[in-house]
């Protein structure tokens, strides 16, 4: 059974909000919540870098793990998704998740927080599939159709990646060997300046 998963090349970004537009455009976002938003590290600064980001659907998601009513459940492929009717509100898994993925409508009376909205994969929600109380609720359940999400096959640098996990690291893999760099963004220099991997920091006064 493929595990869905998402992930953002950020040699590619371009910070062109396609991505977001899409996701907005086909499931009909709430106003005030962006399931899916671009993130720039070091703006403004030579060699700054975009990524995409939204629920990133974790394999121990942290926001199932706190939610005290269990309105957060996982797909067999892997999709964590929640039932609005269940759901009672609280913010809990919105302070819990490191992607700050589920958030507030902005929708009704100040100080009406309603129900909590994230990203879905595109894979709907508890009802029917393709039932207009799913769209109503959680937007197009485009998996159930066969298709990937709206976000990646929208991105037009194709740096948004959607799909089983195994093959969606797989081509993220290949782009790296062929252009030789890229995955050092996030590696070792970045966590520990120009450290060396393998070589263990010096420690204890010099004569």
């Amino acid at each position: 059974m493929a595990r869905m998963k998402f992930v953002c090349d950020s040699e590619r970004c371009i910070e062109c909000n396609g991505c977001v537009t899409a996701c907005k455009n086909e499931n009909e976002v709430p106003w005030g919540v962006n399931r899916r938003r671009v993130v720039t590290l070091n703006d403004g600064v030579p060699g700054e870098k975009s990524i995409s980001v939204a629920c990133m659907h974790c394999s121990d998601a942290p926001c199932m793990a706190v939610c005290p009513v269990n309105c957060f459940y996982r797909t067999d492929e892997g999709v964590v998704l929640h039932d609005k009717d269940v759901c009672i509100g609280c913010g809990y898994c919105s302070y819990a998740c490191p992607f700050g993925a589920p958030q507030f409508p902005s929708q009704g009376a100040f100080g009406v927080r309603g129900k909590m909205d994230k990203c879905t994969f595109c894979a709907g929600g508890p009802e029917e599939n393709g039932s207009a109380a799913e769209f109503e609720k959680y937007g197009r359940n485009r998996l159930a159709e066969g298709k990937l999400p709206a976000c990646a096959e929208m991105c037009s640098t194709k740096a948004l990646l959607a799909g089983d996990g195994d093959v969606v690291a797989e081509i993220f893999r290949t782009r790296v060997v062929q252009r030789g760099k890229g995955a050092e963004v996030w590696g070792w220099g970045t966590a520990y300046g120009s450290q060396k991997a393998g070589k263990a920091p010096e420690t204890g006064a010099k004569s």
